[in-house]
C-alpha cells in the first residue's frame, strides 16, 4: 500500500505549479472541454500541482459566477486522473477579498477537495500587519495557506521583512510564492523563513523576471526556493519539468549554461507578460501562446480590454524562433486529441 500522501513533503520536494488559465469560446462563454484539456495537460505534461482561480485564471471570474465551476473542473479532472494511477498532484485554490469573501471561497475550495489556497492579499492596501495576519489566521484555520507575495504592478502591495517572520508562525501555512519582482523584497521572505527555523514552509518562486536565478541561488542561512508557482508556467509547462528535474539532478550546477538559459527564459517571459508595457498583456500573453498550440479555440478573456499590446504578438513570434528549446509544441501536438476527448 502506497503511504499517506503528505502535502508539505511534496510541495518541499519542488514541484511546477502551473497557474491555470481559463478556457473561452469565441464568444466569451466558458469552454469546458478545453479547460478540461488544460488541466490534463498539466498532469500529463509532469506538473507536480495546479493552481486555479488565481491571477492567470482572471480574478474576474467571481464577478461571472465562474469561480466555482472552473475550480469544480479541475478537481474533476485531477481526480479522474488520481483514479488512473496518475501521481498525485496539489491542488491550489486561489482565495481573495477581505475576510468574508477570502472564508467563504476557502470553505468552497475545501469542500472541493483542493489541499491548500493561494492566499492574495490584494485589496488590502490600507491595512496594517495585525489586521493582515488577523486575516490570514482565520483563512489558515479553514484550509492550509500558501502565502502570497503579488507585486504591485499587478495589484499587490508592500510587504516587509516583519510581515512575513509573523506570517510564517501561523500553523497551517505551508509554502510562500514569492513574486514581487524585486530582489529586495524576495531576500525579506527568504530571510524571515529562515531565521523562523520554519524548514516545513516551502519557497516558490513566483519572479516570472528570475525564475532559473532563484531555483538555483543558495541563499544565507541554507534556504532554498525549490519550485515554481507561475504564471509563465502554463505554458511550456513540459519543458519547465524538465528544465526543473534537471535542476534537481544536478549536484552542483554550472553557472554559465544555466545563466544562459536563464536569460533566455526571461526573454521569453517579457514577450508573453508583456514588460515592455507594464504587463498589460499578460493575460492575453498566455492566450495566445496557449492558442497558438491549439489548446484554446480562442484568444477570448473575460475583460474586452484585455488584448495583445501593439507589437507583442510579433514579439511572442521573436522568442518562439530565438528560443525553440523553451517551446513544447510537439508534446502538446502528440497527445492533443486524447487530452480533448
Amino acid at each position: 500500500m502506497a503511504p499517506p500522501w503528505d502535502l508539505r513533503e511534496h510541495l518541499s520536494r519542488g514541484q511546477v505549479i502551473p497557474a491555470h488559465p481559463l478556457a473561452l469560446d469565441a464568444a466569451g462563454h466558458l469552454d469546458e472541454r478545453r479547460q478540461r484539456a488544460l488541466t490534463r495537460y498539466y498532469l500529463e505534461a509532469g506538473a507536480g500541482g495546479i493552481a486555479v482561480g488565481v491571477h492567470t485564471t482572471q480574478f474576474s471570474i467571481r464577478d461571472h459566477g465562474l469561480l466555482e465551476p472552473v475550480l469544480t473542473l479541475a478537481a474533476l479532472t485531477a481526480a479522474e486522473a488520481d483514479e488512473r494511477g496518475k501521481p498525485r498532484l496539489a491542488r491550489i485554490a486561489g482565495v481573495c477579498g477581505r475576510t468574508p469573501q477570502a472564508m467563504r471561497e476557502a470553505l468552497l475550495a475545501r469542500h472541493l477537495g483542493y489541499d491548500a489556497g493561494l492566499l492574495s492579499l490584494a485589496g488590502w492596501d490600507d491595512a496594517d500587519d495585525d489586521a493582515l495576519l488577523a486575516h490570514c489566521r482565520e483563512i489558515a484555520g479553514i484550509i492550509p495557506v500558501f502565502g502570497f507575495y503579488l507585486q504591485p504592478a499587478a495589484g499587490g502591495r508592500a510587504l516587509g521583512y516583519a510581515f512575513w517572520r509573523r506570517f510564517v508562525e501561523i500553523e497551517h501555512v505551508v509554502a510562500i510564492k514569492i513574486a514581487p519582482f524585486s530582489r529586495y523584497a524576495t531576500l525579506d521572505v527568504v530571510r524571515a523563513v529562515s531565521d523562523a527555523g520554519r524548514r516545513d514552509v516551502a519557497l516558490y518562486t513566483g519572479n516570472d523576471d528570475a525564475i532559473i536565478l532563484d531555483l538555483l541561488t543558495p541563499f544565507p542561512g541554507g534556504t532554498r526556493i525549490v519550485g515554481g508557482l507561475l504564471g509563465q508556467w502554463a505554458v511550456w509547462t513540459r519543458r519547465a519539468v524538465e528544465m526543473l528535474g534537471e535542476l534537481r539532478a544536478d549536484a552542483a550546477p554550472a553557472a554559465g549554461p544555466w545563466l544562459t538559459r536563464a536569460a533566455a527564459l526571461t526573454d521569453a517571459n517579457a514577450a508573453i507578460f508583456d514588460a515592455a508595457h507594464g504587463f498589460a498583456g499578460c493575460i492575453a500573453g498566455i492566450q495566445h501562446v496557449l492558442y497558438q498550440q491549439r489548446l484554446l479555440s480562442s484568444t477570448r478573456c473575460l475583460d474586452p480590454h484585455d488584448v495583445l499590446s501593439p507589437g507583442q504578438r510579433e514579439e511572442i513570434d521573436r522568442v518562439r524562433a530565438a528560443h525553440p528549446e523553451l517551446a513544447d509544441d510537439d508534446f502538446v501536438s502528440a497527445h492533443l486529441d486524447e487530452w480533448m476527448s
